[in-house]
């Protein structure tokens, strides 16, 4: 392996993949794995503040999708040039809690913007910058509704669409993992949380054998 690898969870809002991020991110820490973790939109100062626009500011209610199609893009381009690529080349693992696929589905499926449109944008935004591994989580729309009830937060714009846009959101990433399988991986996210942390390192270490080495020299040398 000439680095790290670079690994991103995606799904519907509720899904438990913030979750499963903090968890990958304590397991490496005991497997004295160097690592990253970002976020989507956000990461960055500049990302940060459109993450803002997109999810809190109260004229975002008028956004039109093409705007918020375009916003999603521009942080995206910032993070990975900011902040993912320069990570991967000084030798970390980097996780990302949602990139491109959330575009893919969300602006794309669920908005239903036009598809091709939507990747060569993905690809102008990241360039070869593509994740070794995704790990999808799975959960209906309304076992997501009841999570994001219990956790008693205030729901940003786009928690608040309707239950049939958590259908096609649902859909387009169960179609995105069966497309995309030997990238993207199918969690069953209504499973305990430790079930799901469980399946997910097993399948990490499956693939890239050398983040459970435990050595920290053989695992942060790009060229190991």
């Amino acid at each position: 392996m000439r680095r790290l690898p670079f690994i991103t969870f995606e799904g519907s809002e509720g899904c438990g993949k913030s979750t499963q991020v903090q968890r990958l991110a304590a397991r490496l820490e005991r497997s004295g794995v160097s690592y990253l973790v970002t976020r989507e939109p956000g990461g960055t100062a500049i990302s940060e503040t459109i993450r803002e626009l997109l999810q809190f500011a109260p004229h975002g209610e008028t956004m039109r999708p093409q705007t918020e199609l375009l916003l999603f893009e521009a942080s995206r381009s910032q993070l990975v040039r900011e902040i993912i690529q320069p990570a991967l080349e000084s030798g970390l693992c980097v996780i990302s809690d949602r990139f491109f696929d959330s575009t893919t589905v969300y602006q794309g499926a669920a908005r239903n913007l036009n598809a091709e449109m939507i990747a060569r944008l993905n690809v102008f935004a990241v360039g070869d910058c593509i994740p070794d591994l995704t790990f999808v989580l799975d959960v209906d729309a309304a076992t997501a509704s009841s999570r994001m009830r219990r956790a008693g937060r205030k729901p940003d714009r786009m928690e608040q669409e309707s239950t049939e846009f958590y259908d096609e959101v649902r859909k387009a990433y169960r179609e995105l993992a069966a497309r995309e399988s030997h990238r993207a991986v199918l969690i069953d996210g209504t499973q305990s949380v430790n079930k799901v942390e469980d399946e997910i390192w097993e399948i990490i270490l499956s693939r890239f054998p050398a983040l459970g080495a435990g050595s920290r020299f053989a695992i942060r040398n790009p060229q190991s």
